[in-house]
C-alpha cells in the first residue's frame, strides 16, 4: 500500500501541519493564561494612566498648596478624595505621590538587580577565592535587619542631601537617599540565585565550546551565560519593585522617609493613624493604591515566573 506525504495546511493522518511557535510567543501564551497576572497587568496600566494623566490635570504646586480653612474636609465634588490636615487636596497628592513611590520602586530595583547580577555572575563564573569573599559579604548583608539599617541610614543621610531639580520638578534629597539605600540592601537574594545559575551553566557544552573557540571571559559571561539567566532576574526585578514600594512606605510611615512637601504614598500615611475614625479618607486612598500596586506587581511576577519556566505545567 502506497503512502503519500501530507502537504502543509492539508488534513492528513496526523492532522493539520502547524508552524512551530517561537519562544517568546509561547512565553506570552503562558503569561496570558495566568488570569491573575493579566488582571495585575491591567491594574498596573490603569495606575500608570492615573498618575500620568492626572499630572496633566493637576499641577504639583496645586498638590502642595495648603489652605487650612478647608483642612480635613471629607470627599466632595470639589475634592473627590477629601483634604488632609493642612488643607491639601488628597487626589492631587496621590497622583504626585504615586510618581515618587513608583520611581523609588523602579530605580531601587534597578540598583539591586545591577549589584545582585554583577556579584552573582562574578562569584559563580570565577569561583575560588573571589566566590568565597563575595558570598561572605552577601551572607553578612543578609544577617543585618533591612528595616533597621534603612531607618538608621535614612536618619543619618536624609538631611545631608540637597533637593534635586529635574524636568521642572523639585525632588526632596531624601528620595535619592531612599533609592540608594533600598537598592544597596536588596540585592543579596538575587546574587545567590544568579550565582547558582552560573555555576550550573558554565559547565554546559555551549559554554565549553565558546571557551574552545577562544572567546574572552567577558563575552562568555555577557553573551552566552547571562541571557540564559534572564528569567530569574526578570522575576526578581519585578518582585523587587513591590518590595521597594513597601519599604518606602514603612520608613515614610515612621517619619524617616520622603520629606515634605514632596508627596509619596508612604508619607501620606504618616500621621493618618491619628485620624483613623475622624478622617478615614486620609489613609484609605493612599493605602488602597499601595495595596493595589503591590498586589498587581506580585501577580505579574507570578505570571512571569510561570511563563518563563520551560518546565511550566501550563500547557500552551
Amino acid at each position: 500500500m502506497s503512502t503519500s506525504a501530507t502537504a502543509p495546511g492539508q488534513f492528513g493522518e496526523i492532522g493539520f501541519a502547524t508552524k512551530p511557535m517561537s519562544l517568546w510567543r509561547m512565553t506570552l501564551r503562558r503569561f496570558l493564561r495566568h488570569r491573575m497576572a493579566v488582571v495585575g497587568t491591567v491594574t498596573l496600566i490603569l495606575i500608570f494612566l492615573y498618575i500620568i494623566i492626572g499630572s496633566l490635570i493637576f499641577s504639583e504646586a496645586y498638590a502642595n498648596y495648603n489652605d487650612t480653612s478647608i483642612r480635613l474636609q471629607p470627599p466632595s465634588p470639589e475634592h473627590p478624595f477629601g483634604t488632609d490636615t493642612v488643607g491639601r487636596d488628597i487626589l492631587a497628592r496621590t497622583i504626585y505621590g504615586g510618581q515618587i513611590s513608583l520611581m523609588i520602586g523602579l530605580l531601587a530595583a534597578v540598583v539591586a538587580v545591577t549589584i545582585g547580577t554583577t556579584v552573582g555572575a562574578l562569584s559563580g563564573y570565577y569561583g575560588g577565592l573571589l566566590d568565597a569573599v563575595l558570598m561572605r559579604i552577601t551572607e553578612a548583608m543578609l544577617s543585618i535587619p533591612t528595616i533597621l539599617l534603612l531607618l538608621v541610614m535614612s536618619k543619618f543621610f536624609s538631611g545631608r542631601i540637597p533637593d534635586v531639580h529635574l524636568l521642572g520638578r523639585t525632588f526632596s534629597g531624601s528620595v535619592i537617599v531612599i533609592i540608594v539605600i533600598i537598592g544597596l540592601t536588596s540585592w543579596m537574594y538575587l546574587a545567590r540565585i544568579v550565582r547558582s545559575c552560573f555555576l550550573s551553566l558554565k559547565e554546559e557544552e555551549f559554554v565549553l565550546a565558546a571557551h574552545a573557540m577562544g572567546a574572552p571571559h567577558w563575552r562568555v559571561i555577557l553573551v552566552h551565560i547571562l541571557p540564559n539567566t534572564l528569567a530569574p532576574i526578570i522575576v526578581a526585578a519585578t518582585l523587587g519593585v513591590a518590595s521597594a514600594i513597601l519599604l518606602e512606605a514603612y520608613i515614610s510611615f515612621l517619619g524617616m522617609g520622603v520629606r515634605q512637601p514632596t508627596a509619596s504614598w508612604g508619607n501620606m500615611l504618616d500621621g493618618a493613624y491619628q485620624y483613623l475614625e475622624q478622617a478615614p479618607w486620609l489613609w484609605i486612598f493612599p493605602g488602597l493604591l499601595i495595596i493595589l500596586t503591590v498586589m498587581s506587581i506580585n501577580f505579574v511576577g507570578d505570571g512571569l515566573r510561570d511563563a518563563l519556566d520551560p518546565r511550566s505545567e501550563k500547557k500552551v
